[in-house]
C-alpha cells in the first residue's frame, strides 16, 4: 500500500487531489493548519472511496519542527504534493517585510522543508514521485501580486533543479502551473474579475479542482514514469 501527502489538502485543490488519489488506491495524509474539521471529514469520505484508513494531520508547512512531527506521525510517503500556499493581491510599494516573508515561508519554505522530510524513504527505496503546486503567475508575473509570482517562481526553480537532483535515483519531481480555478482563494477576487478572467482564457472557462487533480494524479502515476522537471500548465491556454 503506497502513501500519499498532500499538504493544505482539506479543502479546493488539495482536497481535489485527496479524492482523485484515494481512487487510485492510496492512503491519503491530508495536511491541515486549521481546517480541522474539513480535514477529518474529508479523511471519513476518503475512507468511503477505497476502503483504507486515511489521516488528518496538522502542521504549519513553514514550521520544520511541526513539519517533521508530521512526518514522523504519517510514516514513509510515496507521493508528496507540495499543494499548501497562500497568496495577496497588493500594490508592490505597499508590501511590508511580513508580507513578503509569510508568503515566502508558506509557499517556498513549505516545499523546502516538506520534501527534506520526505526524501530519505524514497531515496532509499530509489522511487517516489513530487509534484508541487505552482501558479501560471510563477511562469508570467501578476501586477499586484509581485510576492505572490516570486514565490511561485521559485517553487519552478527548485522542481526543475531537485528533478536533476533526484533522477538517479528515480524519483520524479514535476510542477503543475494552474491557471484561474474555482477555489475559495479566487472567490475573494469577485464575480466581475472572475468574469473578465474567464473572457482572457482561450477555452473561455474558469477551471475546477479536479482538473489540476487529475494532472496531479498523472504526474504521481507510473503513466508519467519517463517524466520529470516539467511544469504543466492547467490553464486553459491562458500561458501557453
Amino acid at each position: 500500500m503506497q502513501t500519499a501527502l498532500i499538504t493544505g489538502g482539506a479543502r479546493g485543490i488539495g482536497a481535489a487531489c485527496a479524492r482523485g488519489l484515494a481512487q487510485d488506491g492510496f492512503r491519503v495524509a491530508v495536511n491541515y493548519r486549521s481546517s480541522r474539521d474539513k480535514a477529518e471529514a474529508l479523511c471519513k469520505e476518503l475512507h468511503h472511496i477505497n476502503g483504507l484508513e486515511h489521516l488528518a494531520v496538522q502542521a504549519d508547512v513553514a514550521d520544520r519542527t511541526q513539519v517533521e512531527a508530521m512526518f514522523t506521525r504519517v510514516g514513509s510517503v510515496d507521493v508528496l504534493v507540495n499543494n499548501a500556499g497562500i497568496a495577496q493581491q497588493k500594490l508592490f510599494t505597499d508590501l511590508t517585510d511580513t508580507d513578503w516573508d509569510r508568503i515566502f515561508a508558506v509557499d517556498v519554505k513549505g516545499v523546502f522543508l516538506c520534501c527534506q522530510a520526505a526524501l530519505p524513504h524514497m531515496i532509499h527505496e530509489k522511487r517516489g514521485a513530487i509534484v508541487n503546486i505552482s501558479s501560471m503567475w510563477g511562469q508570467v508575473g501578476a501586477s499586484c501580486e509581485v510576492h505572490y509570482s516570486a514565490a511561485k517562481a521559485a517553487v519552478i526553480g527548485l522542481t526543475k533543479a531537485l528533478a536533476k537532483e533526484l533522477g538517479p535515483s528515480q524519483i520524479r519531481v514535476n510542477c503543475i502551473a494552474p491557471g484561474v480555478i474555482a477555489t475559495e482563494m479566487n472567490d475573494l477576487l469577485g464575480a466581475e474579475t472572475l468574469e473578465a478572467l474567464r473572457e482572457e482564457t482561450p477555452l473561455e472557462a474558469i477551471g475546477t479542482a479536479e482538473q489540476v487533480a487529475d494532472a496531479v494524479r498523472f504526474l504521481a502515476s507510473d503513466q508519467a514514469s519517463f517524466i520529470t522537471g516539467q511544469v504543466l500548465g492547467v490553464n486553459g491556454g491562458m500561458v501557453i
